[in-house]
């Protein structure tokens, strides 16, 4: 089956006028391979910059660009540059229809998920009062602890102490509960830990493995939060899709839920929000930009937050179940490449957010290569790829880099074969 038809059994089932994350092989032409490698060495990043772009087979990480934006995100973006508008009312407009996609009595698009943590956290620190919001990120009275299980704490925690938080960490559930006083301005947990031990973007399922029953997920930290009387900020940066997270968290009690608005959303990937409890989301708004406070450097752009809603309205009206099948089928399409290798398994599985990644494996006394030599392969040669660990990702592929991408792994481990 040539890859053109084999794209087109999964893309022809979205129907017409269908939103995916590729054009549908099955109507277009077979892509230009030779124009995609000639738009790779000559774009603004190598004419302005002198910057190589790369070929994302890797999930959605800002560090490596985030996402692309859909069109339509990108025409509102642009329609929005040519008005003026009073950024209080746009604020308060776009706090609006977060807070109805999430469920939640309120909303407000931060910087980036992270921006939403730190303002979640001051607004438990302050509540509405002017005079402690000044004093941030030096508070001087009591109530000044989160209260975090260690298998929570991220790098990302840092935003709690920034706003100038002091973190209680502990181990256990019991030493949470002991932990909890006066002093505990709230509890903090991360919805990752539902999902796989490991840190980072989804592993495959059959590489994940649980927590297990000492570790609270964020249901018992708000049933908690809620019988104590002390807010609870959960981080889902990176936890949609599914779909279902949008709500889920506010729906189970939650009083702040930080998301990132690039990744799964694919807003701009500068944006995010933090949904909530109305008087903690006030609180927010009131000391982030354009206000003074402590926020007042998180500032999001017209374009952005327009951005952000089309964006987050569009993820809301997917057909997910649509999505996932044509991002996997373009997986095993990859997967199907690179067979026949001597020495390499490339395994098409899915993670654990049911999106379909290929695992390779290699045999270095076949191949002698490290996994740290493959990527530097992949990055010094044309065109550039980068993988995540191991695993090739097609989430952010186009028709036509799925092909580049394929060919430069075989290359790769065909000439490391020698």
């Amino acid at each position: 089956m040539s890859r053109r038809q084999f794209l087109g059994t999964a893309t022809a089932a979205l129907g017409v006028g269908a939103v995916t994350p590729f054009s549908s092989t099955a109507a277009a032409a077979q892509p230009d391979v030779s124009a995609l490698e000639a738009k790779l060495g000559d774009n603004i990043f190598t004419r302005r910059f002198g910057i190589r772009p790369h070929l994302p087979a890797h999930p959605n990480i800002t560090q490596l660009s985030g996402i692309r934006l859909a069109p339509e995100v990108t025409d509102a973006m642009l329609e929005a540059n040519e008005y003026f508008v009073n950024m209080a009312d746009l604020i308060e407009a776009a706090g609006r229809r977060v807070a109805a996609v999430t469920g939640a009595e309120a909303g407000l698009v931060s910087a980036g998920a992270a921006s939403g943590l730190l303002l979640g956290a001051a607004a438990c620190l302050t509540g509405t009062d002017r005079e402690r919001m000044s004093a941030l990120p030096h508070p001087t009275w009591e109530r000044r602890e989160c209260v975090i299980q260690s298998v929570s704490r991220t790098r990302y925690s840092q935003a709690f102490q920034a706003a100038g938080m002091t973190i209680v960490e502990v181990e256990t559930r019991e030493q949470l509960l002991s932990a909890l006083g006066d002093r505990t301005a709230m509890i903090a947990g991360t919805a990752g830990v539902e999902r796989q031990r490991q840190s980072g973007p989804p592993v495959p399922k059959h590489r994940a493995t649980d927590w297990g029953p000492e570790v609270m997920r964020p249901q018992e930290l708000v049933d908690i939060g809620k019988r104590v009387g002390v807010p609870v900020l959960i981080d889902a940066a990176p936890d949609v899709p599914p779909v279902e997270n949008l709500t889920r968290f506010i729906a189970m009690g939650a009083d702040l839920v930080a998301m990132s608005g690039g990744k799964g959303l694919q807003g701009p990937q500068s944006t995010g929000l933090l949904a909530g409890r109305a008087d903690l989301i006030e609180a927010a708004r009131m000391q982030n930009a354009p206000n003074d406070g402590i926020g007042r450097g998180m500032k999001v752009a017209k374009e952005e937050i327009v951005g952000f809603i089309v964006a987050l309205d569009r993820f809301a009206a997917r057909d997910h179940a649509a999505v996932r099948a044509a991002v996997n089928r373009r997986a095993q399409w990859v997967a199907g490449e690179l067979q026949g290798i001597p020495g390499l398994t490339a395994t098409y599985a899915l993670n654990t957010v049911d999106l379909g990644v290929i695992e390779l494996t290699w045999d270095e006394n076949v191949i002698p290569l490290t996994a740290q030599a493959l990527r530097a392969e992949l990055m010094d040669g044309e065109p550039r790829v980068i993988i995540f660990r191991n695993y090739v990702w097609t989430q952010n592929l186009r028709d036509g880099e799925d092909v580049l991408v394929a060919r430069r792994l075989r290359e790769v481990f065909t000439r490391a074969r020698g």
